[in-house]
């Protein structure tokens, strides 16, 4: 079992057409993931990758009644009815690579998204992986491998080298997945950490957060109910105030968003935090051994 995507999740692609979602979808699909349509206005009845493209998403989804999930790959002024138009037509979760989008543009995708009871990942997410299961996204395959630790970050880099760290240490991921940069995100830490910890195949967690915004915090109490062990990180912890760090969310302001804030939090609540991303095996086996 994995979360939010498996073999069996059919999937759609926002803005197929253009060069970045075209070469991904190719990748999707060689790795399994079941990519059953793309969707560009005006392009209808073109084909990407042999992926049939439609003008709508409700168009897609009258020949495809299963599909659940969508990739939203369009430029940020377009994301926020590209997200809404999704919606709209019954996906569940949507997987939204777009950077950048406009703040006010993601609260409102965020706030009917929640009346709607439906999964936003993003914006800035580089996607998910359940490995050897399915891929959605722009994730490099090669740095993932299947296992029993999930895994949640901010930053797509960061996500890249845990999981390679994990591979070399005799570890692999049952799902790694990527919040996203920008400073609104439609799905939190405490929403993934929710689904690991009811996950079956999932022994531990390695959530990896970063300097700016609040979400690590208002994570922390739910960890303290959690019955698996969490591995936490946080980058930035020497960016001055006020400067940012490569996210647009990724920005100390005041006393706000700082390491030090993150890290006391996350401790408080049993999280074990890692001083360096290298650590962060050798502290998974000892909270999985008992011997932290």
């Amino acid at each position: 079992m994995a979360i939010i995507i498996d073999r069996h999740t059919e999937t759609i692609v926002q803005g197929i057409t253009g060069s970045n979602a075209a070469v991904h979808t190719k990748f999707m699909l060689e790795y399994g993931t079941k990519v059953v349509g793309g969707v560009t206005p005006g392009k209808g009845g073109q084909n990407v990758e042999g992926v049939k493209v439609y003008d709508t998403v409700s168009d897609c989804v009258v020949e495809h009644p299963n599909v659940t999930v969508a990739s939203i790959w369009v430029p940020p002024r377009f994301a926020r009815d590209a997200i809404l138009e999704s919606i709209e037509a019954g996906m569940k979760r949507v997987i939204v690579i777009t950077e950048r989008i406009p703040v006010h543009d993601m609260l409102y995708a965020r706030h009917v998204a929640r009346e709607k009871k439906v999964m936003i990942i993003g914006g800035n997410t580089p996607g998910l992986i359940s490995p050897g299961r399915s891929l959605v996204g722009m994730l490099p395959k090669i740095a993932f491998g299947a296992g029993r630790i999930g895994t949640v970050a901010r930053s797509g880099a960061v996500t890249y080298y845990i999981a390679n760290s994990l591979n070399l240490a005799g570890f692999g991921q049952s799902t790694s997945v990527g919040l996203g940069g920008d400073p609104i995100l439609g799905t939190n830490f405490e929403d993934v950490l929710r689904l690991f910890e009811e996950d079956p195949e999932t022994d531990a967690v390695v959530m990896a957060g970063e300097i700016g915004g609040v979400y690590e915090e208002l994570a922390a109490p739910f960890i303290k109910t959690m019955k698996k062990p969490v591995i936490a990180y946080i980058t930035g912890k020497a960016a001055p105030q006020g400067k940012r760090l490569g996210h647009a969310g990724a920005i100390v302001e005041g006393n706000m968003g700082t390491a030090a804030s993150k890290i006391a939090a996350l401790e408080e609540n049993g999280a074990v935090v890692a001083e360096t991303l290298s650590e962060i095996p050798r502290l998974l086996k000892q909270a999985l051994d008992g011997t932290h």
